[in-house]
């Protein structure tokens, strides 16, 4: 009996079977849906409401000033408002994919209608008689596709081309289109009063001659099996056949169209019409006897202890597993709570006798069951099918129940699902914030707190700078206090006017990004002395900042060093000023780029000169200068850019080598250059310059303080032998003598002079360096044997 009272319900159109089953009856309260414009989403979504004002109506007590209502599904206001927009008529609503009402006044065109007239020659005065839209991704360009019902045919409109179809070739005058949800059919009114089902390439699948010529006031698609057709109170149902069904009602409806069928809404009441499920079919078909029908029989019997229970059960055996998942598969297309449960008991009872079922089809099933009955309580509103619901995705549903400020079903039903919970929360704690106005901050930190809690990892820092938008900045400044990341605390710190605490996280985060980002913000925003003072304070970003001014800040760099009294830094800074400008390409040939450079260095060896740990400094900043200005003369003067930062020897050895000895002994003077280094300076520049008269009489001047090893090695080092023989015999020491003698060649003179030294070593070293010299060798060995004999 159960069967044939669920089964009486439905429509026959053709082979497959309809039902109309009432979703809610509405709870609104003097509502005309005929006096009213009206936009219904889809997936169940609220319905915005507003009078007509392109109609006369009886106002009763309603205000003269019209409101824009927003209900649930169920017909429970959500929100309304005043209609504030004297500029135009209100033609239109719609519902964008956030369910934000779209509201379209006159004076506006959003398609290119001028466009498509020009080229296929349609009057000006021609408005098009429908019109359809083909979503993006149904179509082969990638682009939206309008379709235009004109006087001759269809116009097809997208971002690239216009295209018309002729009348011959779509088979009269259109006055009315539906697209269907996959988006591969049309079903076309005609004006002859036909309904013309084609593809989207216009080839035509199969027609329906109506009753009525008149274009009917709504066309929608009912799945993918038929259409709907709504005139004044008939509401038609045509599938693809000669087939129809027709519903009549005494007072105007809308239709909503959606992925698995139609709802319908009017005054009293919220319907779905849908193709009845094949599972479903299967169970409760007057007469079935189906393996699900048998199974659901069975549980009719084992409930009144029939044996009759297991005589089912044995007839289906081999059935058993799809039996079972076709009871859950009806389970989860019923929108009745009780035939819910009992679809479940029964594929639960022949679960119990399969072995090779999988367990958590139910349990996912029951899941799935309780979180759209939970959505569908007409407080809530959203009937929702679980095809829709597949569609639509748990995530995008929790999204418009936080948006409709369900928050703590959204949070249970992200909990049950095992879904992430940060979204809700936040959510939450941001509309929470914004509807406290009259809560203190503190009272309201702790309220916040307590729920954010809940959800490791949130996000305190999207919640206060939430807080900081709404004017609640000392709240805001309390809950970033939370937020474990430095990487998001310290930027809404800087945003809320906190610097000075932005930089107490940056330096204790020890990420030097972030320190950079509050110095660079702290100094675009403070007096330089103020800005000086804090990082003075900090030893991290002092450091950082010190480095960061060092390439790119000097001056800068040099004011902090001065605020804070450390006069040496900035005299270094200046010496290495000086250095930068002498690597400029106009700071050589006498350039007077030279001044400026000799005046930072005289600045620096002052501010060296004022601290007493910095002696050395000092004195070397002042001799550098020194030694600037003499090199700088005597570029001008010789007129060649070679001693400028060339050392006090180069210089000297420079001056010998031009001629100059008199500058040479200048610079001798000035720097107090002792003798011993005078003598190697010059040597070595009269052999570089190769003035042996010069190195001659320069030796005869006086003896030299270091004897004459300078002479010979200078001589020796440009392979002049014949004048370092000229120096050789006057070295005192006789190792000396030896060692010059082999460094020339000369073993038998090394070899005397080094029996003088009586050191068997120095002739060991010596036979080595003429190992390839037998006579030599020979020569050595004598001499180191009688020095042995002589027990040396």
């Amino acid at each position: 009996m159960a069967n044939v009272s669920v089964a009486a319900e439905w429509q026959l159109l053709i082979n497959r079977y309809y039902r109309k089953p009432e979703l809610y009856p509405m709870r609104w309260k003097h509502i005309d849906l005929s006096r009213n414009k009206v936009a219904c989403a889809p997936f169940g979504g609220p319905i915005a409401i507003i009078r007509d004002d392109s109609k006369i109506v009886q106002l009763y007590a309603e205000s003269a000033l019209r409101k824009l209502r927003v209900f649930n599904s169920a017909g429970i206001l959500l929100s309304e408002t005043v209609w504030k927009h004297p500029g135009g008529r209100l033609i239109g609503m719609s519902w964008t994919e956030d369910q934000i009402p779209n509201l379209h006044s006159s004076g506006r065109h959003d398609l290119p209608l001028q466009r498509p007239r020009r080229e296929v020659g349609i009057g000006d005065e021609e408005l098009p008689n429908c019109m359809a839209v083909i979503e993006p991704q149904y179509t082969v360009s990638g682009n939206v596709e309008v379709l235009l019902g004109v006087g001759s045919g269809i116009v097809i409109v997208d971002e690239d081309e216009v295209r018309f179809i002729d009348e011959e070739k779509i088979g009269g005058v259109v006055l009315k289109i539906a697209v269907s949800h996959n988006g591969r059919f049309l079903a076309c009114f005609m004006h002859d009063g036909r309904l013309v089902v084609m593809n989207t390439e216009f080839r035509d699948f199969f027609q329906y001659q109506c009753e009525s010529a008149l274009p009917p006031e709504q066309m929608a698609w009912c799945g993918l099996d038929s259409v709907l057709l709504y005139w004044d109170d008939v509401l038609l149902m045509v599938g693809p056949s000669e087939d129809s069904v027709s519903y009549i009602y005494d007072e105007p409806v809308i239709f909503i169209p959606e992925c698995d069928g139609v709802r319908i809404l009017s005054n009293t009441s919220m319907e779905f019409v849908q193709r009845v499920p094949d599972s479903t079919v299967s169970i409760f078909k007057i007469g079935s006897t189906s393996p699900a029908s048998l199974l659901f029989d069975a549980l009719d019997h084992f409930d009144r202890r029939s044996a009759k229970a297991d005589e089912n059960l044995r007839l289906i055996r081999a059935s058993l597993p799809e039996a079972v998942e076709a009871c859950i598969d009806a389970a989860g297309h019923e929108f009745d709570v009780s035939r819910q449960r009992t679809l479940l008991r029964a594929a639960s009872y022949g679960q119990a006798f399969c072995s090779n079922f999988q367990r958590d089809h139910i349990q996912e099933m029951c899941k799935t069951l309780r979180v759209l009955n939970a959505v569908r309580n007409p407080v809530i509103g959203i009937p929702l099918s679980i095809e829709q619901y597949k569609l639509l995705s748990a995530p995008v549903l929790i999204g418009r129940l936080i948006n409709a400020h369900q928050h703590l079903l959204a949070l249970r039903i992200s909990e049950y699902a095992g879904m992430n919970q940060e979204v809700v929360i936040m959510h939450w704690a941001c509309t929470k914030i914004t509807a406290s106005l009259a809560i203190p901050d503190a009272a309201l930190l702790e309220i916040i707190l307590d729920k954010l809690k809940l959800c490791k990892g949130i996000s305190y820092a999207a919640v206060a700078a939430h807080a900081d938008r709404s004017g609640r900045r000392k709240l805001a400044a309390m809950l970033v206090d939370h937020e474990p990341r430095s990487s998001k605390q310290v930027p809404l710190l800087l945003s809320i006017a906190e610097e000075d605490t932005a930089l107490i996280k940056a330096t204790e985060s020890g990420d030097s990004d972030l320190v950079y980002l509050v110095l660079f913000h702290i100094w675009q925003k403070r007096p330089a002395l103020e800005f000086f003072g804090t990082i003075q304070a900090r030893p991290l970003a002092r450091d950082l900042f010190i480095a960061y001014a060092r390439c790119y800040k000097h001056e800068f760099l040099k004011d902090f060093f001065l605020s804070t009294g450390q006069l040496q830094e900035v005299a270094f800074l200046l010496w290495k000023e000086s250095w930068e400008l002498g690597k400029n390409p106009m700071g050589s040939k006498g350039s007077p780029l030279h001044g400026p450079r000799i005046k930072l260095i005289e600045k620096a060896h002052n501010l060296f000169s004022e601290t007493k740990e910095h002696t050395f400094e000092s004195k070397a900043a002042e001799e550098h200068a020194k030694l600037l200005r003499i090199q700088h003369e005597l570029e001008v003067s010789t007129k060649q850019p070679i001693f400028v930062d060339s050392s006090i020897s180069d210089t000297i050895r420079t001056c010998i080598a031009l001629g100059n000895h008199r500058a040479a002994m200048k610079v001798k003077t000035e720097f107090k250059v002792s003798e011993k280094r005078w003598y190697w300076l010059k040597v070595f520049a009269l052999v570089t310059i190769r003035d042996w008269e010069a190195l001659e009489k320069f030796s005869k001047e006086k003896r030299p303080p270091m004897g004459f090893r300078p002479f010979v090695e200078a001589c020796i080092d440009v392979d002049e032998k014949a004048e370092a023989l000229k120096y050789i015999p006057k070295l005192v020491d006789p190792r000396e003598r030896a060692e010059a003698y082999a460094r020339i060649g000369m073993a038998k003179e090394a070899a005397d002079a080094a029996s003088q030294a009586k050191d068997g070593e120095l002739l060991g070293r010596l036979k080595l360096s003429f190992a390839q010299n037998t006579a030599a060798s020979s020569i050595f060995d004598t001499l180191r044997d009688r020095l042995s004999f002589q027990g040396v």
